[in-house]
């Protein structure tokens, strides 16, 4: 059994000595808003019509962009998406998650996070493109849609492309941005726009001066990629002010299914007490398989990290959740993409738990596998993650805010670069 948690109007902020915590803690699905209730809110004339712009009202305006990335990015994509959605005061509405690490069909976004929760958090609607539009529509509507893209790197001349739009059957046109939306103007190499220049587009006076009076739709915001997005520096998701993770990233809590779902893994593998708490553990994400094309032809025995330093990363975590939180966590489990069985013997060997994912695909989806892995590392005491990983990365960020928890980065791409 899952214990609960912090409800979501909890602060972000961690106190400078966290109390205790002696159990796994997360945010079950809040009761009080449904799809039903959601509609209070008035978001939408009503059900889902054929053309979404028939389902939209006149007096709201709202805000949607497209995943183009790997899963992870794409949930960090969103989080930017409906921060901007916040700060402009726009109704956000999510695509569906498309196929990228994760290969086989699209996995609703509502279907993962608990969406009404987030929406209770933040006091705002929270949209998904199902919701608005008739999946099995066969009209082809037209949209107006900035194009960030190509007005913050100079590599690729065209929008950033995504097939979300397409299974949805929009008709996506092209504004490119003016080069103001760019972190730092002028500067090679740079990929990253601003939330705020971003935001001047959404109000009347930013799109006369980006465009005059051709300017993608004023109703519907629609932006062609919001992964690198940031205020002051790039890749700020890590950094303790990053706003995307503060004021949306930390109330995205997992729906209620696929938590007892992970349940019911972690049972298998670590057991429980005879109340129904599970014990509490330290979760290892090793990035491995797609990363060996940042080796640059190193052996790769040379350029990932050894289980060695990993180990010496999962005692210092142990180390400093006794010594924060009277903590002793001996449960270990390891999550990674690495497919070589002589490595996992190895891991073996140290102690630590494997998840037995060779059915689970097969039985619920080609998507669970990794979504059970993400939950596991968010419930964790403490996390020991793959420095650069984005997925270890958001998990560290969760670990900390949902377990007051500890978390150690191990770092990789040549030998010994992980010692201290």
């Amino acid at each position: 059994m899952l214990p609960p948690a912090p409800s979501p109007e909890s602060s972000s902020e961690s106190p400078p000595v966290p109390p205790p915590a002696p159990k796994p803690a997360i945010n079950p699905p809040s009761p009080i808003l449904d799809d039903q209730t959601k509609n209070t809110f008035r978001a939408l004339k009503g059900p889902p019509t054929h053309s979404f712009k028939d389902n939209l009202l006149s007096d709201t305006t709202y805000i949607t962009s497209w995943p183009s990335s790997g899963w992870t990015n794409d949930v960090m994509t969103y989080m930017n998406l409906i921060y901007l959605a916040v700060i402009t005061q726009r109704v956000p509405i999510l695509p569906h998650f498309t196929p990228g690490h994760v290969q086989g069909a699209s996995m609703l976004v509502g279907k993962i996070f608990d969406l009404p929760g987030l929406s209770e958090a933040l006091g705002m609607p929270i949209l998904e493109w199902h919701e608005v539009k008739d999946p099995k529509s066969t009209v082809i509507d037209t949209l107006g849609c900035w194009n960030i893209w190509q007005a913050v790197q100079e590599n690729e001349a065209y929008p950033r492309p995504s097939v979300a739009p397409k299974d949805l059957r929009i008709d996506l046109s092209y504004t490119q941005a003016p080069s103001w939306v760019r972190l730092r103007p002028g500067g090679e190499n740079q990929n990253h726009a601003t939330f705020w220049s971003l935001a001047r587009l959404g109000f009347p006076e930013g799109q006369a001066e980006a465009q005059g009076s051709d300017y993608p739709s004023a109703v519907l915001m629609c932006i062609d990629y919001l992964y690198y997005v940031s205020t002051q520096q790039h890749y700020e998701f890590g950094r303790d002010y990053s706003p995307a993770w503060r004021f949306v990233g930390t109330h995205m809590y997992w729906h209620e299914s696929l938590l007892e779902l992970t349940a019911q893994y972690l049972e298998e593998i670590i057991g429980s007490a005879p109340d129904g708490e599970l014990p509490l553990w330290i979760a290892i994400h090793a990035r491995r398989d797609d990363f060996d094309s940042y080796c640059n032809g190193q052996p790769l025995e040379e350029c990932f990290a050894p289980l060695s330093a990993i180990a010496r990363r999962v005692q210092e975590v142990k180390d400093e959740l006794m010594e924060k939180h009277g903590l002793a966590v001996e449960h270990v489990i390891m999550t990674s993409d690495e497919r070589d069985e002589a490595w996992w013997k190895d891991v073996a060997t140290f102690g630590w738990h494997r998840i037995d994912h060779s059915i689970t695909a097969a039985e619920h989806g080609p998507w669970y596998p990794v979504l059970i892995d993400a939950v596991i590392q968010s419930l964790a005491s403490g996390l020991v993650g793959t420095d650069g990983s984005t997925m270890s990365l958001i998990a560290a960020r969760r670990v900390a805010d949902w377990q007051h928890g500890v978390t150690r980065m191990v770092k990789w791409g040549r030998p010994g670069a992980d010692d201290h």
